[in-house]
């Protein structure tokens, strides 16, 4: 789906200086994108538009434009611009909405009940599969997952949403030309393939930028009813979206944990400033004053990571042959580990010279 004169849009979307709410104020006075384009300099001037931008929109290069184009003429690829009548309302009522949605998948799913979960990258078994059956439970119970695809939390609510209904929403902080963590590569293509979208606000090109993951946390709030947060430190990306959650007017709802786990600090806090603890799906529901009748949801087996001490190991070769339950890229283990590219490298040679794991396809590492 895409609206008339979508390349307004996204040359507008390029322009410097104009991101989301200065994008949003130029629609409202000029009326359109195109109009931006064909007002004159004694408008742009009387609206104290800067130079830059002025020079911007009198050589206007449409070339830069044309990624975005071919990539919209790909399969199941689509664009929404705010005024698309299928753009999500709860993302448009925010007081930034992103001013364009590029979208692989199912774009009307944007618009249906959705929870968020967000958390750690890095968590415990327990937090994973706490999470993975929470988003088990609410898809069968109507609602789509969204969140980030990061590693750890994201990845587990997606991973459980699809064990379910399949309807799952994943917001790149990227250009949906590339998969951003490479380790997640088969993850998008799930979400896409069985009925969930890839979504980002990112024209295609746009590289991995670490500003922009904080802001796009406010799009897995500001389509959603509420945060479950599950496994947060004290300071961790997720708190974003709990942040852009309280300033759009969301519920926030958290799984505590033990006292003496510093990954539940941050949770922990968020209770004690007046979050919602929730124990099960009917926390939630109650919360957000949704009736759904019982339903007996199929027993599904959710595979969890098991840790196997492996004899001369140390603590680091223990810790990435740990992360290689399931196969994984150095990219991967770099964000998992903390550790760095060479250090990881040397350690993936020692193990696959051991006998215990073994290079796979698409440069992937595994256990034997």
């Amino acid at each position: 789906m895409k609206s008339e004169n979508i390349e307004y849009w996204l040359a507008l979307l390029y322009a410097p200086g104009v991101g989301p709410v200065n994008f949003n104020r130029l629609i409202k006075y000029f009326g359109n994108p195109q109009n931006v384009f064909t007002a004159d300099r004694e408008e742009w001037q009387a609206i104290k538009m800067k130079a830059n931008l002025i020079k911007y929109l009198e050589n206007i290069n449409w070339q830069i434009i044309e990624n975005d184009m071919q990539w919209l003429e790909q399969s199941d690829n689509h664009m929404l611009t705010l005024e698309h009548p299928d753009y999500p309302p709860m993302l448009r009522a925010i007081d930034d909405a992103p001013p364009m949605l590029f979208i692989h998948g199912d774009y009307k799913l944007l618009s249906t009940q959705q929870i968020a979960i967000v958390g750690t990258r890095k968590p415990s078994n327990e937090g994973e599969r706490i999470a993975m059956e929470f988003a088990t439970n609410l898809s069968y119970q109507g609602f789509t997952i969204t969140s980030g695809m990061a590693y750890g939390i994201d990845g587990a609510g997606h991973i459980g949403a699809l064990n379910a209904s399949g309807k799952t929403i994943a917001v790149a902080g990227t250009g949906l030309d590339r998969v951003y963590p490479s380790g997640h590569r088969e993850l998008a293509h799930r979400i896409a393939q069985n009925g969930g979208a890839l979504i980002s606000e990112f024209p295609i090109g746009t590289t991995v930028k670490r500003q922009n993951f904080p802001i796009r946390s406010r799009i897995v709030s500001g389509l959603s009813l509420g945060v479950l947060v599950i496994e947060a430190p004290s300071r961790s990306g997720a708190l974003y979206t709990v942040q852009h959650a309280l300033k759009q007017g969301r519920e926030v709802f958290v799984v505590p944990g033990s006292i003496y786990n510093p990954m539940v600090k941050g949770c922990h806090r968020l209770i004690k400033e007046g979050a919602k603890l929730v124990e099960n799906v009917a926390d939630i529901l109650e919360e957000l004053k949704i009736y759904r009748p019982p339903i007996v949801i199929p027993s599904i087996e959710i595979p969890v990571p098991t840790r196997v001490k492996v004899n001369n190991l140390d603590n680091e070769h223990q810790l990435i042959f740990d992360h290689l339950v399931t196969p994984n890229s150095i990219d991967g283990l770099v964000e998992l580990s903390g550790l760095n590219v060479s250090t990881i490298s040397s350690i993936l040679l020692m193990l696959e010279l051991q006998g215990l794991i073994t290079m796979q396809s698409g440069g992937l590492y595994g256990r034997k």
